[in-house]
């Protein structure tokens, strides 16, 4: 492609959720100039075309916030799916981000020769390819890019309606039916208790172990991690969950061996967070199934070789990212599943860095951003440093 329709940037930012408003935020705090490249037809998309209607941040608005910005102080301690999508764009307009919405990111690779990032996205409106040449290359497309769906003997033979969670909505078209949720995670757990609520006859899919907690527990948690160790704030919430939720063995659900705040420091996967679906578990309303062996029509076979027939199935089995379908290289940061090879790492070779990676929800990113700019705001000042020292030596001529 011609140099001339190159288009040159300091930082180029690819994802317009909020790990990429967080990073421009910040930078554009510092005075850093940045573009924010987004494949959907506007920001923040997951949050508002792939979350269900009853959404809530599952953790207290404190542990919520993106740099620089609390949540109002009238808004409620754990903010609906609406009223953080009011978050986000007030956020945007508030820093001045303006997302090149419609840029659906095909390679991202980096130029040795000119030591700088060279970026191909295609405009999802016109069809034409675009090209951007940065110093700096932010990943903020997330943990969360693509749906993941497990892969199961005979699911392409079920006769019903299948879907992953992100395509989930509401309960209301479900009622009545006979209805499979597969995955006990905050999500699974979550959609469960809303069908179930809608009059689903509703059933979940228990693939692992599960530590089940209130919003209230992990408020307490977290505020305890400040002045005591894992263990012993683990073994309180742990403690607190048999007392209120006694022993769900019973029930189909297995307890892991580690607490919460344990499994999420080493794992990255969340405690379930309960909204109502226990309720429904402990009265025999939502039964819990194990894993699947196979499906054949509409009639699925679990591994204790029970039997039960369907007419939909939910897949709430969590995300993956698809960084490593379009970044060149950047292998001392990401692994082949394009998730970062060090927990908590945020920063590679070549000025490549990433944002959103590192299994600690909106929190996670918050410190990420502030890193990211941190870092890349301190580089150019180096350099300007740099290059004034030179000139005031001879060492560059101004003529």
């Amino acid at each position: 492609m011609d140099e001339a329709n190159e288009k040159k940037v300091v930082v180029a930012i690819v994802g317009a959720g909020p790990s990429g408003l967080a990073a421009a935020a910040c930078l554009n705090r510092q005075g850093v100039a940045n573009i924010v490249l987004e494949r959907d037809d506007c920001s923040c998309s997951l949050w508002r075309k792939r979350a269900y209607d009853r959404l809530k941040l599952h953790l207290a608005k404190q542990f919520c916030e993106l740099p620089y910005m609390p949540f109002p102080s009238k808004s409620p301690t754990f903010i609906p799916r609406d009223q953080f999508i009011e978050y986000l764009d007030s956020y945007k307009s508030h820093f001045g981000i303006k997302p090149y919405c419609g840029r659906s990111v095909e390679s991202a690779s980096y130029d040795d020769q000119i030591g700088k990032w060279r970026i191909l996205a295609r405009n999802t409106g016109s069809g034409e390819h675009e090209v951007y040449v940065a110093e700096f290359l932010v990943v903020a497309s997330g943990e969360n890019s693509e749906g993941a769906m497990p892969e199961i003997d005979g699911l392409e033979s079920f006769g019903g309606e299948v879907m992953h969670s992100s395509e989930y909505r509401n309960g209301r078209e479900f009622g009545g039916k006979n209805v499979l949720v597969v995955g006990c995670g905050n999500s699974g757990m979550e959609i469960g208790y809303d069908l179930w609520s809608h009059g689903a006859n509703t059933s979940i899919v228990a693939r692992s172990p599960v530590e089940v907690v209130t919003k209230e527990m992990v408020f307490l948690g977290m505020v305890l991690l400040k002045f005591l160790p894992f263990r012993i704030v683990d073994f309180l919430m742990m403690l607190l969950s048999k007392l209120i939720y006694g022993d769900y063995s019973k029930y189909g659900l297995r307890r892991p061996k580690n607490g919460p705040f344990h499994l999420k420091a080493v794992t990255g996967r969340s405690p379930t967070i309960d909204v109502g679906a226990m309720r429904g578990i402990k009265n025999g309303e939502i039964k819990v199934f194990p894993p699947i062996k196979s499906i054949k029509g509409k009639l699925v076979t679990f591994i204790n070789e029970t039997r039960s027939r369907f007419e939909s199935i939910i897949f709430a089995t969590g995300y993956k990212s698809n960084v490593r379908k379009w970044l060149q290289g950047g292998d001392d940061l990401f692994n082949d599943d394009g998730m970062t090879k060090v927990r908590h790492q945020w920063k590679g070779e070549n000025g490549l860095y990433c944002i959103g990676f590192s299994q600690q929800g909106l929190f996670g990113i918050s410190a990420d951003a502030r890193n990211v700019a941190d870092d890349i705001s301190f580089k150019l000042q180096r350099r300007r440093k740099g290059n004034a020292w030179d000139v005031a030596h001879g060492m560059i001529s101004l003529y």
